[in-house]
């Protein structure tokens, strides 16, 4: 079974460009697949988007999860260079 992609929303980021997962979105979503943040954790991640057309296509990133105790909150390290649409990512067998 893969592993889930987590909703979170890219826009969402502190001053260093990390990721913050604190929308409700990504609450849910890790609520629901029983993922339990650590410092370390390696996560997948995905925000809805579309493509010319009206199409669902989400955006598709990774990264690696921190905990940051000036803002009390979860942050995730993302390579935004690597940020990829659904429809660019080839189906494996």
């Amino acid at each position: 079974m893969a592993t889930p992609r987590i909703y979170a929303d890219p826009l969402k980021t502190d001053d260093d460009g990390r990721l913050l997962l604190v929308t409700r979105g990504t609450r849910n979503d890790l609520q629901k697949y029983g993922i339990v943040l650590s410092d370390g954790l390696e996560v997948d991640f995905y925000t809805d988007d579309a493509d010319d057309a009206g199409v669902r296509d989400d955006l598709l990133f990774s990264g690696v999860v921190h905990f940051d105790g000036e803002l009390c909150a979860w942050v995730a390290d993302i390579d935004w260079s690597r940020c990829r649409h659904a429809s660019d990512v080839e189906v494996k067998d």
